[in-house]
């Protein structure tokens, strides 16, 4: 690995490129200057009319996306704020405030996109056709149509957001995030967070994955009937406002529109992911085998194949990753430098602060600020390299507007996925321990079950739970179904205990984000047909490779896949993607005959 000056350390972000602090006067001039420009807006509504000046339009398209970059920059920082510490009271409590303050605004310029969804589609075209960088984001709000309501109907709906579906996400945040789980370890018991915990589910001894197990599942379900009731009013919520309401077939074709993914695209991904259940089978069969076990137990999905420990410092994480990027284009690890640099990352561990890892790009202005809690495992190399894909991803589009610089979920995990795999060939050939690098190899396949297999089967659990919640079914019947979905997915290929029915209740994007899930699978999907085109052309995909990230959302993920190459409605282009695994599958099983 090469070697710079520069020492890289776990940290605390700086949120001071967003705003100084919550109370300063920055906050507050942000804030009444964002209330002064909604106030102007209003005015602009005597103006629109179907036969208006294109010069016009245009102008209060330029305005409108210049008010969004900051309420984006304000509510970034709300939010971050939160997930340093999630039990700190007053970043609560500021979170709430500027919620309902966004949801006021919103309610006061939905006006414009109220007129412009009930233009028809002559009226509309000239404005599109000539309205450039705007044009996507025109039609996807044009897409929803169908579904808009009255204006009041709307406003209601956003008003009751905040102190309804938002209130009870923040509720379940409020309430997970304060657990803390106790779990014997060399014969001392300790305390831990749930990231801590869910740690040891990779560790080598069997009976700690299972404690650790059971300990995060006795945890949750002793709060089934409060996190289960939660869920419950957000899947009526949910079904009430979209299907009710505004007349979506199904509650998964609302996030479809908002992906612009037509429903029998996802009815595809869904049945071919469905029908290669079989091959992960395969591989838990393979590891139980490895492990010296008759069969595998749900306990050791992830325990590691040879047993390593090894720990790597920070500074050794952060220069392997750039350097995995740097390898395959300057241009990408220089961009995520920036994140180190402008000290946009938290990856240090404290009590209160959020579990997992993210990314977070609101303003393209704005370096993104990435998320994580660095314990030192080959894995958060992984995911530092993951969640810098992603503001690599943010960063490559930040030429176009704010409505067109976000790609859509079903993309948004190309960059990071194909950094992981860019960071784990790198790292392959750096680590010179046998065992690590079995564990590794593993762990490709292992994660491409958990990107893959659990988030399809998440999605079907999903459609099953919302339709049965929706007559009357209460959490231990939703547990059930949870439980039925996961026989399905493992079939005979490993012991299954009946802990796991409470799994759903940790798995936050079935409460923040209903039906997010099967993007993961869209994206890892993608990911491994991609990546084998960039082994076998090299330089040749790399224009092509940088050119769709570039894109953000500013086309359709239709566009800008078949401007890749890739026909996403077809089964090939997915089962293509399983084939690829077929080969990992077959390879690990000829280096361990």
């Amino acid at each position: 690995m090469t070697e710079t000056m520069e020492s890289y350390q776990t940290t605390r972000w700086d949120l001071g490129d967003l705003f100084p602090g919550h109370d300063t006067s920055e906050m507050e001039q942000g804030m009444a200057e964002l209330e002064a420009a909604v106030a102007d807006f209003e005015g602009l509504r005597d103006k629109l009319s179907a036969d208006m000046d294109l010069e016009d339009f245009i102008e209060i398209l330029h305005t409108q996306e210049k008010n969004s970059r900051l309420a984006n920059r304000i509510g970034q920082f709300a939010g971050l704020w939160y997930t340093e510490d999630t039990q700190n009271q007053d970043a609560l409590t500021f979170q709430a405030k500027i919620q309902q303050f966004m949801a006021g605004l919103q309610n006061r310029t939905m006006f414009f996109s109220l007129w412009w969804k009930s233009l028809t589609d002559e009226e509309a075209e000239p404005f599109q056709a000539r309205s450039g960088e705007f044009e996507y984001y025109l039609q996807q709000m044009r897409n929803f149509k169908p579904y808009t309501l009255s204006e009041p109907e709307e406003k209601i709906i956003n008003i009751k957001d905040v102190t309804g579906a938002s209130a009870l996400q923040t509720l379940y945040s409020s309430i997970t995030n304060r657990y803390t789980f106790t779990v014997e370890i060399d014969g001392e018991e300790k305390e831990m967070t749930q990231g801590e915990l869910l740690g040891n589910v990779f560790s080598p001894d069997a009976d700690l994955r299972e404690r650790a197990y059971r300990e995060l599942f006795r945890v949750y379900s002793a709060d089934s009937t409060i996190i289960g009731q939660i869920y419950q009013s957000l899947v009526r919520d949910w079904r009430n406002e979209n299907v009710d309401l505004r007349g979506y077939k199904t509650p998964i074709a609302v996030r479809n529109l908002v992906n612009d993914i037509p429903d029998e695209v996802v009815q595809t991904l869904m049945d071919v992911s469905e029908k290669n259940a079989s091959l992960f089978q395969r591989f838990f069969q393979l590891k139980a085998k490895l492990l010296g076990q008759d069969k595998l137990r749900r306990f050791d999905i992830y325990a590691p194949v040879a047993g390593s420990d090894k720990i790597y410092d920070f500074d050794y994480a952060a220069k392997l990753t750039l350097q995995s990027f740097r390898d395959f284009e300057p241009r990408v690890a220089d961009l995520a430098e920036r994140v180190f640099s402008e000290d946009h990352i938290d990856s240090e561990i404290r009590k209160g602060k959020q579990s997992g890892a993210f990314c977070s790009s609101g303003d393209p202005d704005v370096t993104p600020y990435v998320l994580m809690n660095y314990e030192g495992k080959a894995r958060d190399i992984s995911t530092l390299a993951h969640e810098l894909g992603h503001a690599i991803h943010a960063m490559l589009a930040e030429k176009h507007n704010v409505f067109n610089f976000h790609s859509s979920l079903p993309l948004a995990e190309t960059a990071s996925t194909f950094a992981e795999m860019l960071l784990i060939d790198r790292f392959l050939e750096e680590e010179k321990d046998e065992d690590v690098r079995r564990d590794v190899l593993f762990g490709q396949v292992s994660d491409a079950y958990a990107t893959i297999g659990r988030q399809i089967f998440f999605a079907m659990f999903e459609r099953d739970a919302h339709e049965a919640i929706q007559n009357g079914a209460a959490t231990d019947e939703v547990a059930d179904i949870y439980f039925n979905n996961l026989k399905i997915q493992f079939g005979d290929s490993l012991e299954l205990d009946e802990v796991f029915k409470w799994e759903w209740l940790y798995v936050s994007h079935f409460y923040q984000v209903p039906f997010y899930v099967y993007a993961y699978s869209f994206g890892q999907l993608l990911v491994l047909a991609l990546y084998k085109q960039y082994k076998q052309e090299g330089d040749p995909f790399k224009a092509r490779y940088i050119e769709l990230l570039s894109a953000g959302g500013s086309m359709s993920p239709e566009d800008i896949l078949s401007k890749a190459g890739v026909d996403m409605r077809s089964a090939d282009f997915w089962q293509g993607g399983f084939d690829v695994l077929v080969e990992m599958i077959t390879e690990l099983e000829e280096l361990t005959s």
